[in-house]
């Protein structure tokens, strides 16, 4: 039965390729299978190309839709043909089929400044102001959180310029510490923090959206995670449909926000030029200074600039990283810290701390006070942030899965790629589903928790990946580094925001996360170290490229 299916979809394909390939020349192909793609896309049929019986299967080494060259099995030519040529350790220069150099710098940016700025900064401040007790230390804690991305993200800018391939955290623990690491963080991240990231963010998304058009009581619960279970499937069907249109909705949600980012500063310059500044005054008054109180608080503002890593997710895709990635940082980052200090400064001109406190949507009662039959306006506001957050969070994911999958961390079909489209379609769609299930059965605080604790153990431990690799691999190219300082500070910033809540304040959720974490191992040992293969896996694999129409990258299957 299986050879049967193999047999169809060759044939299918081999359709497929006539009519999309540029390329008017075709070898002979590698025949050298790994049982571990399912489908080999090889080259086996006559000279007519239709299936001679044999079982052919398929292996794209080059597929063109006008954008990277074409033909079957890929001649020199075709490419040669292909525009984008991946660079440093861990390319996939030879490849046709890939992922593409699409990202450039406008675009970097708008990918960090667009997956920041979500619903934290309208939502967060009233929890930050409640943890700190005063408007001075929570002011302290924004510019703190601001800084503390930066030096994260330049110290992923040396890690990403390292190691050119998708996957972040990932490709750098794999190379500082070996598989056992590397595959403890694909599992946490790909089952819990990118989809609950995103599921907290499409939460964020429907609440708001709702209450456009419901001001008169609390949003229905279920109209809401309806609204999120939309968002996630338009958000879905836009990534994988191309990186183009994924990256252009990114530049123009990102662009709206910031204009909605300006209405606020501007309505809080107005204010205070008009003398509104009372709420400014003794601003240290009450500050609470617990260990606890001031790590949970670094959680609640760290929510808000969260994304600050994002674009090492896809440095396969972007033009020309080892510029692009640095500067997009420097410019991004310092971009989002400066419009998060004057909206807060906008938020106090109209309301007391007390009344932040209270406030479950700093924002909308920030637009009721200000903005009178506009009120609208925030809500809606909050809506484009999030939905562009959301989009840039789902591209980023994917890409995850598809390196850990492609080092045979995941399941196979999760490093495949769409034959035209050049999108890790499988790798987006799983974590989308995950995502879809966690906007059904989760809230938007419970999942903060888990996911903020989980988070920076991991990026504390990418700190630690850094500092490990200056003594291990010290002539290993570094197109961009930073001083040693930088990862050092971190490092025991996360550990202090990791230790911190335990100890002052201990909760089941940090137990539950430290114990998911290492519960990942149960599958790392027969799975990944052992290669325990299940038997129908192989059919599963057939099916699903036939359903999705896609294929392993050529650096799989050498």
């Amino acid at each position: 039965m299986l050879d049967t299916i193999k047999e169809i979809l060759d044939c299918r394909f081999i359709q497929a390729l006539k009519q999309s390939s540029q390329a008017p020349h075709q070898s002979q192909g590698n025949n050298n299978a790994s049982p571990k793609d399912g489908i080999q896309w090889r080259g086996n049929k006559s000279s007519n190309g239709q299936c001679n019986g044999t079982g052919c299967g398929l292996r794209f080494n080059g597929i063109g839709d006008g954008e990277g060259g074409g033909g079957v099995n890929g001649s020199e030519e075709s490419a040669a043909a292909g525009p984008d040529q991946l660079e440093g350790p861990g390319s996939i220069e030879n490849d046709t089929i890939h992922l593409k150099r699409r990202v450039g710098l406008i675009s970097g940016v708008a990918l960090i400044v667009g997956t920041m700025i979500g619903s934290g900064i309208f939502v967060s401040p009233s929890g930050l102001l409640e943890r700190t007790g005063s408007i001075g230390m929570s002011f302290v804690i924004w510019m703190a959180c601001g800084l503390l991305s930066l030096l994260g993200a330049l110290a992923y800018a040396e890690l990403g310029t390292m190691n050119t391939s998708s996957g972040a955290e990932y490709a750098y623990f794999m190379d500082a510490f070996g598989a056992p690491p590397a595959f403890l963080f694909s599992w946490a991240s790909t089952l819990v923090l990118k989809p609950s990231q995103m599921a907290i963010i499409c939460l964020s998304f429907g609440k708001y959206a709702v209450e456009a058009f419901v001001t008169e009581c609390e949003p229905p619960e279920i109209v809401v995670k309806m609204v999120a279970l939309l968002a996630v499937v338009v958000i879905l069907y836009v990534n994988c449909y191309s990186v183009n249109l994924a990256t252009s909705v990114q530049n123009v949600f990102t662009a709206a926000k910031l204009v909605a980012v300006l209405i606020v500063i501007a309505g809080g310059t107005y204010k205070i030029f008009e003398g509104n500044t009372q709420h400014l005054k003794e601003p240290f008054r009450g500050t609470q200074y617990s260990v606890g109180n001031i790590a949970t608080a670094f959680y609640t503002g760290l929510w808000a600039y969260d994304g600050w890593n994002n674009l090492n997710y896809v440095t396969e895709e972007i033009k020309n990283p080892s510029r692009n990635l640095p500067r997009s940082i420097i410019i991004g980052i310092p971009l989002v810290t400066i419009c998060y200090a004057l909206i807060n400064v906008s938020y106090l001109t109209v309301m007391s701390p007390m009344e932040m406190i209270t406030s479950e949507a700093v924002a909308v009662t920030f637009g009721n006070r200000l903005l009178g039959v506009m009120a609208w306006l925030m809500p809606l506001s909050v809506t484009i942030s999030t939905f562009g957050s959301a989009n840039g969070t789902l591209f980023a994911a994917g890409r995850l899965c598809f390196a850990a999958s492609r080092e045979g961390h995941l399941l196979d079909i999760l490093s495949y790629v769409h034959i035209r489209r050049y999108t890790p379609a499988p790798g987006l769609i799983f974590h989308s589903l995950i995502a879809a299930a966690m906007v059904l059965y989760g809230t938007i605080d419970s999942l903060i928790d888990f996911f903020s604790f989980t988070a920076w153990i991991f990026y504390g431990g990418a700190m630690l990946a850094l500092i490990v690799m200056r003594y291990t691999k010290p002539n290993y190219p570094r197109p961009y580094k930073v001083p040693i300082i930088i990862p050092l500070v971190v490092l025991v910033i996360s550990f202090y925001l990791i230790i911190g809540p335990i100890i002052d304040k201990p909760t089941i959720e940090y137990l539950y996360a430290a114990l998911f974490i290492l519960g990942g191992m149960i599958f790392y040992v027969p799975f990944v170290h052992y290669k325990l293969r299940i038997p129908f896996m192989d059919g599963v694999t057939v099916f699903l490229q036939m359903i999705f129409e896609v294929a392993p990258t050529s650096t799989m299957l050498e």
